[in-house]
């Protein structure tokens, strides 16, 4: 059994690295593989305040200096991509009991699991790592991903700007598709990149999306049991 993760990088690294909560969270993915030796994971780990510092000083810098916006999306991909490097180098020496493969960049050429555990990050601009999340996904053959970030559920709209926003439980991809959109933008705050969404839809991947702070509530979706966070199928 493989279960994918897409690790946001405002769960690692909101601010600084959250020492505490990956601490404990490689202490409850730890009593998963104890429990079951055949259990193995895929995290997929995101940027975070990296990435977003990065990219912000890359914007103020060149502000007005740049006539090619395609261009300077791609450098500030790539930029919030070496992120995910980074981040993801440190979840997998943290995990390095059960990962002996190194960081996947490429979900395309990712080899078997030696172990329990595989670690990846950003692969190339045009989309966030829940599109390699979902490429993984495929590719091991999960039918779910499990995205975690710092939002508990995905709302109608966005509560920090419409007071009237309301939790949504269960939706569907078309539905959800028409809130987020179709198009990429580095550094985009989505629940789910649209081009994730995309791929997710057309292959049927399901995709739970909770509070990745929350690990007694990870442990309740790791375990099938009811939980709080929205399931888009």
């Amino acid at each position: 059994m493989v279960t994918v993760i897409s690790l946001g990088g405002s769960i690692v690294a909101p601010d600084n690295i959250d020492v505490e909560f990956l601490k404990s969270f490689v202490n409850l993915i730890r009593s998963f593989i104890k429990e079951d030796s055949n259990r193995n994971f895929i995290f997929v780990v995101g940027g975070g305040a990296p990435a977003r510092l990065y990219q912000k000083a890359y914007r103020e810098i060149t502000a007005g200096c740049i006539h090619n916006k395609c261009n300077a999306d791609n450098e500030a991909d790539w930029i919030g991509i070496m992120a995910t490097r980074l981040n993801a180098q440190l979840v997998r020496a943290l995990m390095s009991e059960w990962c002996s493969q190194e960081v996947v960049t490429n979900p395309m050429e990712a080899e078997p699991l030696c172990g329990n555990v595989l670690v990846a990050a950003g692969w190339k601009p045009g989309f966030s790592t829940d599109y390699d999340a979902v490429l993984l996904a495929e590719r091991f053959g999960a039918d779910m991903v499990i995205n975690l970030s710092n939002i508990e559920k995905v709302f109608t709209a966005d509560p920090k700007i419409d007071p009237n926003a309301k939790p949504i439980d269960k939706i569907t991809w078309a539905d959800f598709r028409i809130m987020v959109g179709d198009e990429w933008v580095p550094g985009k705050n989505v629940p789910f990149d649209p081009v994730a969404s995309r791929h997710a839809q057309k292959i049927g991947l399901k995709v739970i999306c909770a509070g990745g702070r929350d690990l007694d509530n990870l442990e309740k979706i790791l375990r099938g049991e009811e939980f709080i966070g929205t399931e888009i199928h």
